[in-house]
């Protein structure tokens, strides 16, 4: 069964645009990698919001690493789109999620400047920004979309439920949001919603591989339905909402201008689009890119990425880390998370290079507004 699940997750990720928004906080990075003007950072792209947030802190290079070709068209539209357009048209793409004016925009200022897979794929798929159909926002498109698309089309069906949830995130006061999170989890978490979350195929359209969904079954009965309970309370007990943007996009298919993320909002984008060309789009393995790209990074971004092949490959993960210290100096900061509450699949040798600062990431850890990662971990080369 597990071999099945797996060649299933990798059908989806390997033909589907999965991420259409980052799902990791860039207020937090952004304080642990304390990037400088000479920083050079190597990441993994996801949808490529946090490599632009990353921008604002002047490094001097970004290279942002995906094996899904799609992952990095999107960021190639959005770096396009800081090229060749304004800030309200960036803003109708990717904060409004959907414009009457995509088509026309796309073909007169953005498609020329795209590379040659990004366009293919734009060509084929612009209609996500249109907003015809039922899914009239780009942020109901891919995998996740899809699944935020099926949880709107319950809430909407679940009048009572929807309303806990608008009272939820409209809290003028600490106090009232949590009240309104305490009512709306005793009634979401019902036998219904636990049977979809605990199910394989939930997961692999919100991007959580079986290796993953492993770590959390180990650490929690209720499998993975306890850990997203864990994890919101968390989120909605202890954080402001007001500007907790990452749930407010999935509720109503975009965001506002101002609960959104800081690469959207009007007053950084001239400071992004000096800046655009410091990144560079990869498709292929973190190794790969090591291999034909040497060269000393300051700071790399990794985020879960190692939880499968940790499961799955232990030389492919050996000879990943090995490839990352050639690559590094003495004070070269990393950037992981992870599925699981303790990471035990670091090598040898990588703990005896690396110091693990606890107390910053315990703190960030409590600032995080997704709160949907078990453990964060910042090594430091020594």
């Amino acid at each position: 069964m597990s071999k099945f699940q797996n060649w299933i997750f990798r059908q989806v990720h390997g033909k589907k645009l999965i991420y259409n928004t980052c799902w990791e906080d860039p207020r937090c990075d952004r304080k642990l990698l304390q990037l400088q003007d000479d920083s050079k950072v190597v990441m993994i792209t996801s949808a490529g919001d946090n490599a632009l947030d990353y921008l604002l802190d002047n490094p001097a290079e970004v290279h942002a690493i995906d094996m899904n070709y799609r992952q990095n068209a999107l960021l190639e539209l959005k770096r396009s789109a800081l090229q060749n357009a304004d800030h309200d048209t960036l803003f109708d793409f990717f904060g409004e999620g959907a414009s009457p004016r995509a088509q026309a925009v796309y073909r007169a200022q953005l498609r020329a400047s795209l590379p040659a897979y990004a366009q293919r794929y734009w060509d084929q798929h612009l209609r996500y920004f249109s907003g015809k159909g039922l899914r009239k926002s780009f942020y109901f498109r891919g995998t996740s979309g899809t699944l935020a698309y099926c949880c709107r089309s319950y809430l909407k069906v679940q009048k009572a439920i929807r309303q806990n949830v608008e009272a939820l995130l409209n809290s003028e006061t600490m106090r009232d949001q949590v009240n309104a999170y305490l009512a709306l989890e005793a009634r979401i978490f019902n036998p219904l919603i636990r049977r979809i979350f605990n199910s394989h195929y939930t997961m692999v359209m919100a991007g959580v591989p079986k290796a993953q969904q492993a770590l959390i079954q180990e650490q929690y009965a209720g499998g993975n339905v306890e850990y997203l309970q864990e994890c919101l309370r968390g989120v909605f007990t202890e954080l402001d909402v007001s500007d907790n943007y990452f749930y407010q996009v999935y509720l109503h298919g975009n965001y506002t201008r101002d609960c959104c993320p800081e690469y959207l909002k009007s007053h950084n984008f001239t400071t992004l689009q000096s800046r655009e060309n410091r990144l560079s789009t990869y498709t292929t393995t973190l190794s790969d890119f090591l291999q034909k790209n040497p060269g000393t990074y300051s700071h790399y971004v990794l985020l879960d990425h190692q939880d499968w092949p940790a499961a799955h490959d232990g030389p492919a993960l050996e000879e990943e880390w090995r490839l990352i210290l050639k690559n590094s100096a003495p004070g070269t900061r990393f950037f992981i998370v992870s599925a699981s509450t303790e990471i035990n699949f670091f090598p040898d040798f990588v703990k005896e290079r690396l110091r693990f600062e606890e107390q910053l990431t315990r703190q960030t850890h409590k600032e995080d507004r997704v709160g949907t990662y078990a453990s964060v971990y910042l090594g430091i080369v020594q």
